[in-house]
C-alpha cells in the first residue's frame, strides 16, 4: 500500500464520523479536498517546493487518529505554568487539535479566540467568509489532506480598529491517547497523528501579537499537520511568532498562508530549537499597495534532525516591501534546507525586497541545502538576495583560545553570535530576552534535559 492509499481508505471508511464531530463550514470543503488529495497525493521530491524532504516517507507509518473525539485527560493549566518575566500574555491551550475551554481571559470587546469548530457553529457566516479561501487544496497535497481530516483548531478574530495590547500566547500540546495504555494492549507504541487548523482574521486597522509554542507532553511518536490562514486587512498589523520545542520523535508539517491588504504590516518569525523532522511552508501575498512584511527564521539542529523551510513572497501589486532573513546552525549529522522565492509581478512597480539565508555547519557531516530565488517581471524595483554556507572561523577560534577561552566555550560563543541576529528581530521585548537565554541553553545541550514547555517552565 502506498502512503496515500491508507488515508484515502481512512476517509472513505470514517467519513460519517469525521463529519459528525465537526462543523458544517469545515465539512463544506471536505469532499473537494478529498478529491484533490486523491488526485494529487503527497508531493514527491520531484516537485520543486518539496525537493529536500521525502513527504511520502513521513506519512507512511500507520498513525492513530482521534476521529471520534475521545477526550484525552490533561489539565494544561496545572501541567504548564508560564513564568516568563513581564511577558504578561493572554494564555490559551490547544491539546492536539482541540481548543482547551478552561480559559477565562478578558479580551477587548469583539475579539474572539476559541475553538474553530464551535465558533463555526455559532457564527457560520463569519467563518465561512474566510475558511479555506487562502489554503487551496487543488495546489498542495498536504493542505488537501489537512482540510479533509481536520475537525477542529483555533480561530482568532480581531475586529476593525481594535488593538490587542497583550500578546495572545497559544501553547499547542501534543498528547497521545496511548501514553497511559498497558504494555499488553500493544497500542502504547502506536504513532499518533494530529491535524490542526488555524484561522486568523485581522480586520481593517486591527493590531495583535500571537505567540504559538509547540511541544510534546509525551515521549511518543507524533505527526502533526497544521494549516494556518491569516487575513490581514487594510492598515492592520499582525505579529506571528511560531516556536517549536518538541523532541526527536516528532514530525511537524506546517503550511502558512498570509494575505496582506493595503498598508498592512506583518512580522512572521519561525524558531526551531528542538525537533525531529520539520517542514515549514510560507506563502505570503501582497494584495494592496504600501504593505510590508518581515519574515525571519532561526534554526538550531543537531544529531539527525531535519529542518526544511520553504517560502514564497508574492508581490502582486506595487509599492510593497519584503524583508526575509533565515539563519541555520547545524551540528553533528543534522540536515537543513531553505528555498525562498520572491515573485515580483509585472504590475508590481516600486517593489523593495531583500532576502538573506546564512548558514553555519559546525561539523563536516552536517548538510545544508539553500536556494534563494528572485523572479522579477517589473522593471522599476530594488531587489536583492544572497546565501552563504560556511563553518566556524578558525582564526576567531584561535584568537579566543589564546585568551584563555576553552574550545567548547569559544565555539558556543561564535554560534550564539551568528544566530542571535534573527532573535533580535523580535519586537516583543520579554520574548526576545527569554529566547536569547533559551538559545544559549540549546547550544549548551541543556534543553534536552528539560521536561514540558521549555519557554514556560
Amino acid at each position: 500500500m502506498n502512503s496515500e492509499q491508507q488515508y484515502i481508505d481512512l476517509y472513505q471508511q470514517a467519513r460519517n464520523m469525521i463529519f459528525g464531530f465537526s462543523s458544517d463550514v469545515m465539512n463544506s470543503v471536505r469532499e473537494a479536498a478529498f478529491d484533490d488529495f486523491r488526485r494529487l497525493g503527497f508531493p514527491s521530491k520531484k516537485v520543486e517546493r518539496y525537493k529536500y524532504t521525502d513527504i511520502a516517507q513521513l506519512f507512511a507509518p500507520d498513525y492513530g487518529v482521534n476521529l471520534n473525539r475521545l477526550e484525552i485527560p490533561v489539565d494544561p493549566y496545572r501541567a504548564f505554568r508560564c513564568d516568563v518575566p513581564n511577558l504578561s500574555t493572554s494564555l490559551y491551550f490547544v491539546v492536539n487539535d482541540s481548543f482547551y475551554q478552561g480559559s477565562s481571559v478578558a479580551l477587548p470587546e469583539g475579539v474572539v479566540v476559541g475553538s474553530l469548530c464551535e465558533i463555526a457553529k455559532q457564527q457560520p457566516e463569519l467563518v465561512a467568509r474566510y475558511y479555506a479561501k487562502l489554503a487551496k487544496t487543488d495546489e498542495d497535497g498536504i493542505t488537501a489532506l489537512n482540510t479533509m481530516l481536520a475537525q477542529d483548531g483555533l480561530f482568532v478574530y480581531v475586529p476593525k480598529n481594535v488593538k490587542v495590547d497583550k500578546a495572545i500566547q497559544v501553547i499547542n500540546i501534543l498528547k497521545s491517547p496511548f501514553a497511559n495504555t498497558t504494555p499488553s494492549s500493544g497500542s502504547e507504541g502506536t504513532p499518533f497523528m494530529v491535524n490542526r487548523r488555524v484561522l486568523i482574521v485581522m480586520e481593517e486597522g486591527a493590531e495583535a501579537k500571537l505567540l504559538f509554542c509547540d511541544h510534546a507532553a509525551d515521549d511518543h511518536h507524533f505527526l502533526a499537520t497544521q494549516v494556518i490562514e491569516a487575513f490581514v486587512g487594510e492598515n492592520a498589523s499582525l505579529e506571528l511568532y511560531c516556536l517549536e520545542e518538541t523532541h526527536a520523535k516528532n514530525v511537524r508539517v506546517s503550511n502558512v498562508y498570509i494575505r496582506q491588504e493595503r498598508s498592512s504590516r506583518v512580522h512572521h518569525n519561525v524558531i526551531t530549537l528542538h525537533n525531529g523532522v520539520t517542514r515549514n511552508k510560507l506563502d505570503l501575498v501582497f494584495r494592496g499597495e504600501g504593505a510590508e512584511c518581515f519574515c525571519n527564521g532561526c534554526v538550531i539542529a543537531d544529531k539527525s534532525q531535519h529542518v526544511d523551510n520553504n517560502t514564497l513572497i508574492d508581490h502582486q501589486v506595487g509599492h510593497c516591501t519584503s524583508h526575509e532573513l533565515y539563519k541555520y546552525v547545524l551540528d553533528e549529522q543534522a540536515v537543513g534546507a531553505f528555498a525562498g522565492r520572491v515573485l515580483v509581478r509585472k504590475d508590481a512597480q516600486k517593489t523593495v525586497s531583500e532576502e538573506r539565508n546564512q548558514n553555519l555547519c559546525a561539523t563536516h557531516e552536517a548538510r545544508m541545502f539553500t536556494q534563494p530565488m528572485l523572479e522579477i517581471y517589473a522593471d522599476d524595483v530594488k531587489c536583492s538576495h544572497g546565501s552563504t554556507v560556511g563553518q566556524l572561523n578558525d582564526a576567531a577560534l584561535f584568537y579566543m583560545r589564546q585568551r584563555g577561552i576553552s574550545e567548547k566555550e569559544a565555539k558556543l560563543l561564535l554560534e550564539y553570535a551568528f544566530i542571535i541576529e534573527v532573535i533580535d528581530q523580535i519586537t516583543l521585548d520579554p520574548l526576545r530576552d527569554r529566547l536569547r537565554y533559551l538559545v544559549e541553553k540549546r547550544f549548551r545541550g541543556e534543553l534536552n534535559k528539560c521536561k514540558g514547555c521549555k519557554l514556560c517552565k
